[in-house]
């Protein structure tokens, strides 16, 4: 689409955009958060610098996007239990989700979207890549579309790859939620409700096999997939600088943050959005 009220700078050729020149601290009239949402829509990923926000301001811009999705696992910072800390300490081996994953998708409803705000960075490495999932399910071959429409996948908050991740952010600020539901059901392909399209749902974080067939028959497929979504030409990568704030698209993108950087802290703010149940 034409945009009017804001500059898209591609970050790749398959996903992701860069936004110049807007200050997350000023309001933002509806015009603007129009050509926002629909720029996330298009791109999955849409990405401003140099913010200087308080958390109330970050809050505030969030809430142009949708409702707030409470993190089942991590308690929010003080004052503001919406906004979890993403941290890696410097003796910490674990990155918080360090693993090709789309977020909680063990939730009956997933979050349509999440948000990161960086505040300390290490020296060097720490990114983070994002990977297009309609672009993966547009280039299986028609059987295995065939073949996948309809299918439904079991996700796990419990699949070890993603629950460790989370162990040390879980010893020093987990939440007592014993009581939360931990595995939910979900089409394998899912349509996006604004714009229609398919993508591909599946992950490595949380995906263990899809109903009605074991894991063991359900592990080949399931692989392939994982390393079919991950293709280097459905991806794009940020380099993140103290100030950057990144929006995606958790309903057509899967991400994973570099482990790259032992030795040195790490901080960034998150904000998730909630959606729908997928279709």
């Amino acid at each position: 689409m034409g945009y009017k009220r804001i500059s898209i700078e591609r970050m790749a050729g398959a996903l992701g955009a860069e936004i110049p020149g807007l200050d997350l601290s000023n309001p933002l009239d509806a015009a603007t958060i129009a050509e926002l949402k629909a720029a996330l829509y298009e791109f999955g990923v849409i990405v401003f610098r140099d913010q200087a926000i308080t958390s109330e301001q970050y809050l505030i811009f969030a809430r142009h996007f949708g409702d707030i999705l409470p993190y089942p696992f991590v308690k929010g910072i003080p004052g503001y239990p919406d906004i979890v800390p993403v941290l890696k300490k410097e003796d910490e081996t674990a990155n918080f989700g360090g693993i090709w994953h789309t977020d909680t998708a063990y939730l009956e409803k997933p979050p349509m979207g999440s948000m990161l705000l960086a505040l300390e960075l290490p020296p060097q490495g720490g990114d983070t890549i994002w990977s297009n999932m309609m672009m993966a399910y547009e280039t299986l071959s028609d059987g295995m579309k065939q073949m996948l429409d309809g299918l439904i996948a079991i996700n796990s908050a419990k699949k070890g790859s993603a629950a460790a991740t989370r162990a040390d952010r879980r010893k020093d600020s987990g939440k007592d939620n014993v009581e939360l539901p931990t595995i939910a059901e979900h089409p394998v392909v899912r349509t996006h409700p604004v714009t229609g399209k398919k993508s591909l749902y599946v992950n490595f974080g949380h995906t263990t096999h899809f109903k009605g067939m074991t894991e063991a028959e359900s592990t080949p497929i399931l692989n392939y997939l994982f390393k079919h979504q991950t293709r280097p030409e459905f991806t794009c990568q940020l380099h993140w600088e103290v100030g950057t704030l990144a929006i995606w698209e958790n309903r057509i993108t899967q991400h994973n943050p570099i482990n790259d950087y032992h030795g040195y802290r790490r901080l960034l703010h998150r904000i998730t959005l909630a959606g729908e149940k997928p279709v």
